[in-house]
Order: C-alpha cells, then structure tokens, then sequence
C-alpha cells in the first residue's frame, strides 16, 4: 500500500531511502557509511543532469535524492534519466523542501546542495573527509568565486552575506562567514534533531543557528563557486528576501536569547517613559501640580509594559533553557558519524 504524506504526495518506499554504502579517502574500509546527497530544485532543467552525474563521480556510492519544488520544467525527468532518486515536494520553498528531504531520507551523513550547478562537486570528499576524521555534525562551503567569472554574485549580494553573517555571530555566538551557502555536509544527528520552521530562504540561516543551539561541532571548508549555467536563473529576490532573513535573525535572536532580548525592549520602552515623564515631573516640582494628565498616564503605562518585558525574558530564559536541553538529547540519541567508528 501506498503511504502518503499530509500534502497528498506520495511518500517515498522505505526502502528507497535507506542510500548504498560509500567509500571515501579517509575510511576506504568501512562498508556500512550511508551517504546521502540531498538536492532540492525548482526549474533547474539547463543544470540538474550535471549536478547529477558530477556527484555520482565525486562521491562513487553515495545515493543522489533530487527533490524537485513544483518545477514547471522538466527537472524531474532529467534528473531520473541522470540516475538520481526523485521525489516531489509541490509546497513551493526552500525551508519547505529541506523538511521533507530531512524526514524521508535515512542516512549516516547528507551532503545537501543546490540543484543550480553554482557548487563544485570535486570539494565534497574533502568535506566529508573532514566530517567523518575530526567528528563534526555539519561542514560549510563556503563560496569562493571562480576568479575568471565576473558573474558569480549580483550587485550586493556578497556585501549583504557578509553584513548577515557577522550579524548572526553578533546574536547568536557563531562564528560563520558565509551563513548563506547551500553546500552543506551534515551529520544524522545534527539533521534529525533539527526543527525546521522557515518555509523560504532562511532555512540556511536556520541552519547555522541550530548548530549554535545544540553545540554542535562544525568546521568551513572554501569551495569553488561560479555562476549559473545558461537557461538557469535565480529564485533569490534580493530584498523581499532579505528582509524576511532579517525577520528570521530577530525572531531566532528572541527565541534563543529571550533575556537579552527583552532586556533591550526594557530599555528602549523605559527611555521613551522618561521622554514622556520628565516634564510632567518638572511641573510638578515647579507648580506642585500635575498639568499634564494624560502623558503622566501613558508614560505610566510605558514603563508598566517595560516592566512586563523584562519579567517575559526571565520567564523565557528558562523556558528557552528546557527547550535547549530537549533539543540536545534528541541531538545526543544518534552517534557521531566517524572513520574509526566500530560499526556493527
């Protein structure tokens, strides 16, 4: 029988989500390493085949997932004929394709990226060297433009990475330079204990914060990044989702520092009842009445709010840490996937 999910689509076999065993540099021995690459796309027909078949040759063994986002092109059936795996996600988005990628797929370690062929296939056994020798949960490429490609990043998209990233680590305590990549190896327990809430662009963004949250142990790598093959072109709409990114640091910025948070709506809200209530006081000190009723009020009321703020943050900085501790059994349920693992 034919399971399906809550959208009505098909859901995959069980079977077809458990990838072949890979090899790798750093541990050709190991037999039982299940390495998934995981590639969500919409309308990345001039592209997909190659991606395809340049990570079936980087990573000989490893299973290839296309998840095409209700692309209105032939995505879909060039990636089958490529021999990769497909699946449909029709909630267009990419925060929406990552969830269902994570959730269907079973393997040791995922190599996500993006099906636009801007990454370089050849920097993955690098990166899942790395992951697998030193026990990380997640390895970033981070995007280094093909020197010869002066069509690598549009207008201000490098100077906005740059301003977002040290944005996040001011924040969130990171340290990342490129928050932005979609070239990504992760771990099984870094990816199953990672609660997916964005729908859009964000997801990367999400990413880095959750490996923040869990203490999770991460590393970059620089990896070769050009531009678009010709017939592809950018869902990325500069500022419609630049601002929802920065909505997305705000509001993980509350959910993961809920005191200082609240501590900076306290002072912003307590400078504006002092703006409203040193003249009433004035008067008052200088008439001995209070001339100006309903801003003695409202600036009552300010401060009262303020008050109400700064309790919200110490009320949720333990919330947040309960959440945090659940977060990280969940993380902790899975082992580290490594080289010198006894498998069983």
């Amino acid at each position: 029988m034919t399971t399906r999910s809550p959208t009505g689509v098909p859901a995959p076999p069980a079977t077809a989500t458990r990838p072949r065993p890979v090899t790798t540099a750093d541990d050709p021995g190991d037999p039982d390493l299940r390495v998934a690459v995981v590639v969500p796309c919409h309308d990345e027909a001039a592209s997909i085949t190659r991606v395809v078949i340049d990570f079936a040759a980087a990573l000989p063994g490893a299973q290839i997932y296309v998840y095409d986002n209700a692309s209105s092109d032939q995505t879909s059936a060039l990636a089958e004929q490529a021999g990769a795996i497909v699946y449909r996600e029709p909630r267009k988005g990419k925060g929406n394709v990552t969830r269902r990628m994570f959730a269907d797929v079973d393997a040791d370690v995922y190599v996500m990226v993006d099906g636009d062929g801007t990454y370089d296939a050849s920097s993955s056994p690098k990166m899942l060297d790395l992951l697998l020798h030193d026990r990380l949960d997640m390895v970033v490429g981070t995007r280094q433009p093909v020197a010869d490609d002066a069509n690598v990043y549009r207008k201000g998209h490098s100077t906005g990475n740059a301003a977002f990233s040290r944005a996040l680590n001011a924040v969130l305590g990171g340290c990342f330079t490129d928050i932005f990549s979609g070239y990504r190896v992760m771990s099984k327990r870094f990816v199953k204990s990672f609660p997916i809430q964005s729908t859009g662009f964000e997801i990367e963004t999400e990413l880095s914060a959750h490996a923040v949250e869990v203490g999770a142990a991460y590393a970059e790598v620089p990896t070769a990044y050009g531009s678009r093959d010709d017939g592809s072109s950018s869902k990325l709409r500069t500022y419609r989702d630049g601002t929802r990114i920065m909505f997305t640091l705000i509001r993980l910025f509350e959910a993961m520092r809920p005191l200082q948070f609240f501590a900076i709506c306290f002072a912003l809200l307590t400078a504006v009842a002092f703006a409203l209530g040193i003249p009433v006081v004035n008067d008052y000190a200088r008439t001995g009445l209070v001339l100006r009723f309903p801003t003695a009020i409202l600036a009552m009321s300010v401060q009262i709010v303020a008050f109400l703020c700064l309790t919200s943050g110490v009320i949720l900085k333990s919330v947040r840490r309960a959440r945090q501790e659940a977060r990280r059994l969940v993380y902790l349920q899975h082992r580290a996937p490594s080289s010198i693992d006894s498998r069983s």
